[in-house]
């Protein structure tokens, strides 16, 4: 058994499954954790059970995601942080997993399966679990948003199945793994300025982690499940959608135009490390280049 701590993070708002997740968490975890939920807004009616080492912080009124990550990690103890949504389920020994092929300047993803929440196991049907994700090329001209978004990424997966632990240039934010004081003395929590207090959070601490010298694994060694939400069960942490397509456009223009500070690396770069990347272009410079002025109304004054 790991004598390091994880603190496990859950930021939550009106989370049905989220009793479910922190008692699977100390079901499954096999080292020493503690559990520290973020309840955004409100307290609900249904809590989980009581435990020593499972605590909340309660936000009246709510302030956000990005806010309630970096709440729960100010309080934290642990030497490792883990952050996860609140409708999620863990492989055994998932913890001591993840410690056991960790670096101080990694930030590491398990394999992502899919949740039955209702029959709390993995979702049947035979799809693969998910271990890539690419950043797709910004287009303000997309039918949706023109941000720069982690996108699943099969064929990456299907040519490196047997990699275990692997680089991947992006992934999704519903379960992260990371030495917590790179959180804090390197990446210094999360910022809400242009990015609001949802979007995203993948982006930010991804190409930050990247560009800075640090890399981002995925370790098909352990996985959890996550709910796919859809019709079924909504949104849950529900955000104003323009807040959230204002946090996509600041972050294309931010990271495209090599606006963070103390980075080591530009932007391409990350780019030309995992070339070809699908919906980049090879005269993707030229076709950022074309759409500058549509991206200044966007974002620039």
């Amino acid at each position: 058994m790991s004598n390091k701590k994880l603190s496990v993070i859950i930021p939550s708002r009106n989370e049905r499954f989220m009793p479910e997740t922190v008692d699977d968490i100390f079901n499954k975890a096999s080292g020493d954790i503690e559990v520290i939920v973020v309840l955004d807004g409100s307290i609900p009616d249904r809590l989980p059970k009581q435990r020593n080492n499972l605590g909340y912080l309660v936000f009246e009124p709510a302030r956000g995601m990005r806010a309630s990550i970096n709440a729960a990690t100010e309080v934290a103890s642990g030497e490792y942080l883990l952050k996860c949504d609140a409708h999620c389920m863990f492989a055994q020994g998932f913890d001591e997993v993840l410690e056991a092929d960790m670096q101080d300047n990694w930030i590491v993803i398990p394999r992502r399966c899919r949740l039955d929440p209702i029959n709390w196991d993995t979702e049947k049907g035979g799809k693969s679990a998910i271990d890539y994700h690419y950043l797709d090329f910004p287009d303000p001209f997309k039918n949706h948003d023109g941000g720069m978004h982690g996108v699943e990424w099969p064929q990456r997966a299907k040519e490196r199945l047997d990699i275990l632990i692997d680089d991947t240039p992006s992934f999704q934010g519903s379960c992260w793994f990371m030495k917590r004081t790179w959180f804090t003395d390197f990446l210094h929590g999360m910022s809400e300025t242009g990015y609001g207090t949802f979007s995203q959070e993948p982006q930010e601490i991804g190409n930050k982690t990247w560009l800075g010298g640090g890399e981002i694994k995925i370790n098909k060694k352990t996985w959890y499940a996550h709910l796919h939400k859809g019709k079924t069960y909504g949104r849950m942490y529900h955000q104003d959608g323009n807040e959230i397509v204002s946090g996509h456009n600041y972050s294309a223009w931010h990271w495209m135009t090599d606006e963070e500070p103390n980075m080591i690396h530009s932007f391409e770069w990350l780019i030309r490390k995992f070339w070809p990347m699908p919906s980049w272009s090879e005269d993707w410079i030229s076709d950022w280049q074309t759409q500058l002025e549509t991206w200044k109304k966007l974002w620039k004054p």
